[in-house]
């Protein structure tokens, strides 16, 4: 069976991406991943995304994980003669990724416009705090300030203070919709020959993802409560503690489990027949009763007990694990780069089964500027 990674879907498509942080290099990352030749463009200082941390071989863990494999020119776009090696650099590609402060682009000559109407079948996607449609387009935007201005954080957290989701979700979740958007492109480019000017915004990419707690807002009345690492909607769904002090998360989804639960897991059948518990809905009103019983039975337990009865009853759980445990675990798999002249090892691609065609090297700064620009007069 062929991986993503071995397939090289997009081989032979050129890409140039005027990229810093996270969601573009993402999209531009998952393209070099597809086969994609992705030449990035940077300013003589780099990536700010460089100098994040020097956690990895000396290298930013960001920088790292999404800029394997490309190509690396620097440009001082400040000097004429560089802006014109960019213009004739975005000439030659299928794809312009790009997540400039909005009207930057045009500010250095390129006409997005002009460009799409020169060459039916570019493609082009950029990337904005909001969309050009709305009265935001042009504020700075950053992943922290889309998660609080969306709501996200007001539903993350624990029931006493809102909280940052731990990675940086909204930049990631931009990415792969720059990264599916430009799919759909060369989708349609393959059929009609016609590329693509699309606009990705990170507000527009964190409300999608917010959809639910949005329509139960809207439609509901009441927007989800913060509920720590429980389950707003779903009860029994959150943290219970075993004897022996492992704390592991117990998910309940519908009636059929929540009856296994009663009999095999906390052997009490008379708490499936509680009026209090009769379905969902009930169990949430009742949560603290739900949860303080349920909890009651684990806490007579050690934790290998606990697993062998949720395993019986075939319902869903898992510890709550430190992050130096995934490093650990035996259902996680890597992959390889390579930085400077050390192999790194990075969370595999979903969908790759561990097949790997070639090591991709994280690129120094500038390290491919004199090959790409000399090809620009070949």
């Amino acid at each position: 069976m062929n991986s993503l990674h071995s397939l090289n879907s997009l081989h032979g498509l050129k890409v140039i991406s005027l990229e810093q942080a996270v969601a573009a290099p993402l999209c531009t990352q998952r393209l070099v991943q597809a086969g994609a030749e992705v030449i990035k463009i940077e300013r003589p200082q780099g990536d700010f995304a460089r100098y994040y941390d020097t956690a990895v071989a000396g290298q930013s863990a960001y920088f790292v994980w999404l800029n394997a494999g490309k190509k690396s020119v620097v440009l001082d776009l400040s000097i004429n003669q560089d802006k014109q090696s960019l213009l004739q650099l975005i000439n030659k590609s299928d794809v312009l990724v790009q997540n400039l402060k909005p009207g930057s682009l045009a500010g250095l000559g390129v006409d997005l416009d002009l460009l799409h109407a020169q060459r039916p079948a570019f493609i082009s996607v950029s990337i904005s705090g909001f969309s050009p449609d709305g009265p935001g387009y042009k504020r700075k935007a950053y992943d922290l300030l889309m998660q609080a201005e969306s709501g996200l954080a007001q539903i993350t957290g624990s029931a006493q203070e809102p909280g940052r989701v731990g990675v940086s979700v909204v930049d990631i979740a931009t990415g792969q919709f720059a990264y599916e958007a430009i799919l759909q492109a060369l989708l349609q480019r393959s059929a009609s020959s016609t590329g693509a000017k699309v606009d990705i915004s990170m507000f527009d990419a964190v409300a999608h993802w917010l959809a639910v707690p949005y329509l139960l807002d809207r439609y509901g009345g009441t927007a989800p409560k913060r509920v720590g690492l429980a389950h707003p909607g779903i009860c029994p769904y959150g943290v219970f503690t075993s004897a022996d002090g492992v704390s592991f998360i117990l998910s309940i989804q519908n009636e059929r489990e929540w009856q296994r639960l009663c009999e095999v897991g906390i052997e009490n059948s008379e708490l499936a027949a509680d009026a209090r518990c009769s379905d969902n809905p009930t169990r949430v009103a009742n949560r603290v009763f739900v949860d303080a019983t349920v909890q009651y039975a684990f806490a007579q337990l050690d934790y290998c007990s606990i697993s062998q009865r949720l395993d019986l009853a075939d319902v869903a759980f898992a510890p709550v694990n430190e992050m130096s445990a995934l490093k650990e675990h035996p259902d996680f798999h890597t992959e390889t780069v390579r930085v400077g002249d050390q192999d790194v090892q990075l969370p595999r691609l979903p969908g790759s089964n561990g097949e790997q065609s070639a090591v991709a090297k994280v690129p120094t700064l500038g390290e491919h500027t004199e090959e790409v620009l000399k090809s620009l007069s070949q």
